[in-house]
């Protein structure tokens, strides 16, 4: 292969990708070199633009414009009563898709776990306050079925005792290890239907 830095660079950052090495890196890099007005020009912009206008939203943790602030804490045109908690934003995604849930979403930005995240880098003060300030019924947990997941689940579960909000999480139909993301809809219609009640003074 030749030696062109410039090429090189775009392989490795392309290579950190999910679901992407090396090699497919390199695949990715030519078909955008033998498209250069029709890919890389516009790609380069757009990019650009995504880096300068779209962040996360502090309060709910979903992503947002600069320009038109956050659609999802902001909805005028439907005001919700459940608010659906989910490790990030791919899983926002997910729900969204299959059109099972009709509400806020509440994106943690990842789990508890013994490496790395900490439970104050994640958005669960926020949660707490969004809560209270638009009297949210239900609080649904949508984390993942792994150690990590149902970890964060209970804190987040004790976080909001002290509030007047149902809290439920996702019950079968979702496989124990799995991820939200990874689920068809039919297993998602299932986990939603058949959610349980964690407050611990209920029937």
């Amino acid at each position: 292969m030749q030696n062109i830095s410039e090429i090189e660079e775009l392989i490795k950052l392309i290579s950190k990708l999910p679901g992407l090495g090396p090699k497919s890196a390199k695949r990715i890099v030519l078909k955008l070199i033998n498209n250069r007005d029709e890919l890389v020009k516009p790609m380069a912009s757009t990019l650009a633009q995504v880096y300068k206008n779209v962040t996360r939203c502090n309060s709910c943790g979903s992503l947002k414009s600069n320009l038109n602030g956050c659609v999802n804490c902001e909805s005028l045109k439907e005001k919700y009563t459940k608010i659906c908690v989910v490790e990030d934003i791919a899983d926002q995604w997910s729900i969204e898709n299959s059109n099972i849930f009709q509400g806020y979403f509440h994106i943690l930005g990842g789990t508890i776990s013994s490496v790395g995240q900490r439970k104050e880098d994640l958005l669960i003060n926020s949660l707490v306050e969004r809560v209270n300030r638009d009297n949210i019924e239900e609080v649904i947990l949508a984390t993942s079925a792994t150690v990590e997941g149902q970890t964060t689940a209970y804190y987040i579960q004790d976080s909001l005792k002290n509030t007047n909000a149902k809290v439920t999480k996702l019950a079968q139909g979702l496989p124990v290890g799995g991820e939200i993301e990874s689920l068809d809809d039919g297993t998602l219609f299932s986990a939603f239907k058949n959610r349980s009640n964690l407050n611990s003074n209920s029937d």
